[in-house]
Order: C-alpha cells, then sequence, then structure tokens
C-alpha cells in the first residue's frame, strides 16, 4: 500500500479534487492537505512522514514544503504537477489533467 498525499495552497479545490479520484485506485490511501497557514487541513509533519509521494500542485508549494518539512521527506518523493489554480473542485478538465500527470506514478 502507498500513501498518497496531494498538496496546493488552501486544500479546497485542486489537492481534495485528487484525493477524491485517486481514492479507489488500487493499493494506495491518499490524503491531501494545504500549505496555507488558514489552509482547511493544512500541511503537517505527520502527514508527510505519512506519505511515500507527495504530489504538490505548484512550485511555490514545493519550496514551502522543502524549506518548512525538510527533515520530514527524507523518504519521500516529492513531485510538482505545474497545475495552475485555475480550476474549481471536480473540474472536468482539472480531473483530466490530474489522471494524465499523476496515474504514472501510482502502482498498476
Amino acid at each position: 500500500m502507498k500513501n498518497i498525499l496531494f498538496i496546493c495552497s488552501q486544500n479546497r479545490l485542486r489537492s481534495p479534487t485528487a484525493e477524491q479520484i485517486f481514492a479507489t485506485h488500487p493499493g494506495v490511501e491518499t490524503a491531501s492537505a494545504g500549505t496555507n497557514n488558514d489552509a482547511d487541513n493544512p500541511v503537517t509533519s505527520q502527514l508527510l512522514r505519512w506519505a511515500d509521494i507527495v504530489f504538490v500542485m505548484e512550485k511555490a508549494h514545493r519550496n514551502k514544503v522543502q524549506k518548512r518539512f525538510k527533515a520530514d521527506l527524507k523518504h519521500t518523493r516529492l513531485i510538482c504537477l505545474d497545475i495552475p489554480d485555475e480550476y474549481e473542485f471536480m473540474d472536468e478538465a482539472l480531473v483530466r489533467l490530474l489522471r494524465a500527470k499523476v496515474t504514472r506514478f501510482l502502482p498498476s
């Protein structure tokens, strides 16, 4: 079982969409969080240590996570998806983009 964490800024649109669409993927557990202090579910050391793979939506998220949680990322793969903040929750275009960018990293 692989633990997959999706991160965006507020944990309201992109990362919860990713968490939901991959929740039923075989062999994975999913969670999501946000880098901002007022995120619905802020990133924590515990979440990062739990994750085998962390997907961030933007380079800014990667930079924040690497800067604030360096020690918690030692055994975690961190992947930037380069998905801008221009989608609504469960937007069909976002779902297609996430499936295209994430699926190859997941167990088959």
